[in-house]
């Protein structure tokens, strides 16, 4: 979101004065379980329970979120629950809003340190997700899962849905980790629904009717609220309870026509007119409507129970109950459809008059104001791409007519690199293509535009591996880099050496990125000079230049830790010393490095760091003749890998290959010649290989004992074995193909000159 969080949306709804007592439903919030869903259809009195469990159990250390559907962007989503639950327990989440904030990150990344911090918390806290059912987002119910497999025994996570949430509540629910209330515990019972008519809304009814209206509502409170509403000043109320017939959706269109239809005409302009408005204060319903006076009608509405609930301890946000906004505005589209683009419009300049840009963009696409929108767009997207947003800005530029985007260079730029950094290139080149063509507003703009485009199709190219188009579009982009901006040039040079890099250049492409990390620091990006040594520090450990490599690497930590918790990629500077120590021999102070990487803990590394450091320790591992126990580490390094630009220089299919071959997880005594032979049995005196130019064949004797097998040294003339012992004391005291000794004595197996 871009600037500040709406506080509204983290104030707890405040108990009513009065309220039905409802004991049962609050001692079953109040069960341990990890977690609590609150599922039922709109109306139910989720919300309103969640309440009264809050105001029985010291809200004080409960955190509260009130969702809404631009809170599918995953990032937004976690930043708000994140300041939630610091607002309710101060440090629980400061780390985790720390690492949020940083460079590009994991969200699990994120989840993993606050889960480590709330580890620490002596009382329960717990946050409370209200209306998950605007939820889409896949990433966002992944993360929520990951969440609630992490969480501490002092925490716990309440969910209040219309629908079930797509978590794996199946799961929990056997493990005895789950609290669940539904429809059918949240239903009135008769002796509530007597008690609530009679003594909440104070009507009097003969025993008789409150039952009639308890049968007929099904205990569904949002119904009775209506019913109440309709009966008031009613004197002859069993005829009308009598009348009363018809399934839930008629009863409830027949209750709210009575409900509006009792109202002043003022009263009833002003709820049709605000229904546009996912929340509401004074000022900016005066806007809408263009009547003064909206702050005082807020509290009257509020006093007459019109389904307004408050958003703030002081009732200065308000919204309408989510079933009686919809029935407003369907009403508004039955009677005065020509008048919603003029209020979405007044919303949408008020909005943006109080800098609230997604609800100024929001409210000018509801009013077909897509020239407003496209500017609001331009305007809102540096700060939404600079807090990785692009699941917002895709949702905006979904609904913007594709007219708009063609007319608008800036905006085909934009949503070009907005679909690029969410790894889908169709349409890519259409938009850059259009936005070339488009003309430019400024000389400023025109040198962007074309810097962005040329960017952008070398990242395209690259994606598809198309090195040649790639590197003519760095060309381009570094040249307009000259006039731009630090930022500009770092990014560019970035590319640029990306591309060398691909095409195994690797001298120029370590010239390439040093200019773009100079960039890069001049323009602050600090933690982007971090990923930028990675790049570096790979290519100077292919070029067998340790030193330089070690060097960078120090450079970087001391950089990273300049700032407190250090910056983002701290962690991959340590993984990529112990690289550079392994290559030495020191193999210690590898593992002393590996170390520091894994206590500074995942949220302090950059998202490639999760399975770098498994495939360090891996070589580690095999270094000290320990490679059986590398195989996991892979395994866990696949599950972790997600690709990017850079190249794959190191593949763990490679050293899964080397560990096998070198007959990690294989039968000891079936071994397979490298060179093509079939396997050996217990009888087997030759190699069995026909397919090489060797004049004479490799001797199998049969082993001993397992560990006795003779091996190749890897001498031009022999076969490699599929198998190389774990330790020294396997090998035999002679190559069987050359009758050279292993050098066993040194500690290790030898290093095979000709690995197939």
């Amino acid at each position: 979101m871009d600037g500040p969080l709406l506080a509204t949306k983290l104030h707890p709804p405040a108990r009513r004065a009065a309220v039905v007592p409802r004991p049962r439903l609050t001692e079953r919030l109040g069960e341990p379980a990890r977690l609590v869903v609150v599922v039922a259809p709109a109306g139910f009195g989720k919300t309103s329970v969640l309440a009264e469990w809050l105001a029985d159990s010291d809200g004080g250390q409960t955190a509260w979120l009130s969702l809404d559907d631009r809170d599918n962007d995953a990032t937004q989503f976690w930043r708000y629950a994140l300041t939630a639950l610091e607002r309710a327990h101060p440090g629980v989440a400061s780390a985790a809003l720390a690492v949020l904030d940083a460079a590009p990150h994991s969200i699990e990344t994120v989840l993993a340190t606050l889960a480590n911090a709330w580890e620490n918390v002596d009382t329960e806290v717990a946050l409370v997700l209200d209306d998950y059912h605007l939820i889409g987002s896949s990433a966002v119910h992944e993360s929520v899962t990951f969440l609630v497999e992490s969480l501490p025994r002092t925490a716990r996570l309440v969910i209040a849905s219309r629908i079930d949430p797509p978590l794996p509540l199946a799961r929990w629910r056997a493990r005895g980790e789950l609290r669940e209330l539904r429809a059918d515990q949240l239903r009135f019972t008769p002796d509530e629904t007597s008690v609530y008519l009679t003594e909440t809304m104070g009507l009097e009814l003969a025993p008789a009717d409150a039952e009639t209206l308890a049968d007929r509502t099904e205990g569904w409170i949002a119904a009775l609220q209506l019913a109440a509403l309709s009966l008031e000043g009613r004197d002859q109320p069993s005829a009308f309870i009598a009348d009363f017939a018809g399934d839930d959706r008629y009863i409830v269109d027949y209750l709210v026509e009575e409900v509006l239809g009792r109202q002043s005409d003022a009263v009833r302009a002003f709820l049709v007119q605000t229904s546009v408005l996912g929340r509401l204060n004074g000022d900016l319903c005066d806007a809408v409507t263009g009547v003064a006076g909206s702050a005082a009608m807020l509290e009257q509405l509020e006093r007459a129970n019109l389904f307004l609930m408050p958003l703030d301890a002081h009732r200065s946000w308000y919204r309408y109950h989510h079933l009686f906004a919809e029935m407003l505005r369907a009403r508004l589209l039955a009677e005065a459809r020509d008048r919603m683009p003029g209020l979405h419009r007044r919303a949408s300049d008020w909005f943006a008059e109080h800098e609230q840009l997604p609800d100024a963009v929001d409210h000018a696409i509801e009013a077909g104001a897509f020239d407003r929108a496209a500017e609001l767009i331009k305007a809102a997207m540096p700060g939404m791409q600079q807090q990785r947003q692009e699941v917002a800005l895709a949702a905006w530029f979904a609904r913007l007519p594709a007219e708009f985007v063609r007319a608008d260079p800036d905006l085909g730029v934009g949503f070009a690199g907005v679909l690029l950094s969410s790894g889908r290139t169709e349409g890519v080149e259409r938009l850059l293509t259009e936005a070339e063509a488009a003309p430019g507003s400024s000389p400023d703009s025109i040198r962007a535009v074309r810097s962005g485009i040329a960017l952008y199709r070398a990242a395209h190219a690259l994606a598809n591996g198309e090195l040649a188009t790639a590197d003519e579009q760095t060309e381009i982009a570094m040249g307009l880099a000259q006039e731009g901006t630090h930022l500009d040039r770092g990014s560019a040079y970035g590319l640029h050496g990306l591309v060398l890099w691909a095409r195994g250049d690797l001298e120029n492409a370590r010239r390439a990125w040093l200019v773009s990390l100079d960039g890069l620091e001049r323009a602050g990006h600090r933690s982007d000079v971090l990923g930028g040594s990675i790049a570096v520090g790979d290519i100077l450990l292919a070029q067998g230049r340790l030193h330089d490599a070690e060097q960078l690497y120090r450079r970087g930590l001391a950089l990273a830790q300049t700032s407190a918790p250090p910056l983002r990629g701290a962690a991959d500077m340590h993984t990529g010393l112990a690289e550079v120590l392994r290559e030495r021999g020191d193999l210690e102070g590898a593992r002393e490095q590996l170390r520091a990487a894994e206590t500074l803990g995942e949220h302090a590394g950059l998202p490639q760091n999760r399975h770098r450091r498994r495939m360090a320790t891996a070589r580690l591992l095999q270094a000290e003749g320990r490679a059986v126990d590398a195989i996991p580490l892979l395994d866990e390094a696949e599950a972790l890998y997600t690709p990017d630009f850079f190249p794959e220089v190191q593949p763990i299919a490679a050293l899964r290959a080397r560990l096998l071959l070198a007959g990690v997880g294989w039968p000891r005594r079936a071994t397979l010649c490298a060179l093509g032979g079939s396997t050996p049995t217990t009888s087997s005196t030759t190699c069995t290989n026909t397919t090489t130019s060797r004049s004479r064949g490799c001797s199998w004797p049969k082993p001993t004992v397992p560990t006795t097998w003779p091996v190749c040294c890897g001498c031009s003339t022999g076969c490699l074995p599929r198998r190389r012992p774990a330790v020294a004391a396997e090998w035999s005291s002679r190559c069987s193909c050359c009758g050279r000794s292993p050098r066993s004595a040194r500690g290790t197996p030898p290093r095979h000159s000709k690995p197939s």
